[in-house]
């Protein structure tokens, strides 16, 4: 607690963002209040009030944008008949980085996650079964965690049909770890070494 109210309010809001602690919001707080200009605050909280005003999920895929439809949606350049199912924009912006798939993308908005309440329900998963018809390839790049996996098995159930091709991103990936924290040779390399599900 410090001296004024003001500075626990500010650290309380920052530490309704994932990964921050009471210490870190507080220096979060501090810094603001010592070291930045009220002109960068001004900026700062300016900036945050537009994102979330005018930062939306694409009607297609469900990734984040400023438009009703992605540019990745968007590209005619793109190859139609593969969709890579990720968890969430980040996942994405990942594997965009690797310049080694030029397919479309659908965002689930997070996993199956019994022991948090995420039911197949709570995603974005409908939308995709609808977006299946000129699809050939779905490839599953979901984390090697127990709520990635658990996720990649419900899709693999619910998606199989004769006439799709269902692959996993290979294991070049840690166990455990997310797509976004991954380096881009990495991750390239287990792209191409997709496993085929069905």
């Amino acid at each position: 607690m410090s001296e004024t109210k003001f500075l626990d309010n500010l650290a309380s809001c920052f530490e309704k963002l994932p990964g921050v602690g009471k210490k870190t919001a507080q220096r979060y707080a501090y810094y603001i209040i010592e070291k930045m200009s009220l002109d960068d605050v001004k900026e700062l909280s300016n900036e945050l009030v537009k994102a979330k005003e005018n930062v939306k999920h694409c009607k297609i895929c469900g990734m984040l944008t400023d438009l009703d439809i992605c540019h990745i949606c968007n590209n005619a350049y793109r190859n139609k008949e593969q969709i890579m199912v990720v968890r969430d924009t980040k996942d994405v912006l990942a594997v965009e980085k690797t310049a080694q798939y030029n397919g479309l993308y659908h965002i689930l908005g997070g996993l199956i996650s019994p022991l948090d309440g995420v039911s197949p329900d709570d995603l974005n998963i409908d939308s995709l079964e609808k977006r299946l018809n000129d699809t050939k390839e779905v490839i599953i790049a979901t984390s090697f965690t127990p709520n990635g996996e658990t996720t990649a098995l419900y899709l693999e159930k619910i998606l199989k049909k004769d006439n799709l091709t269902i692959s996993r991103i290979g294991y070049g990936l840690p166990a455990g770890g997310d797509i976004e924290y991954v380096d881009e040779l990495t991750l390239k390399r287990a792209i191409d070494a997709r496993k085929i599900s069905n």
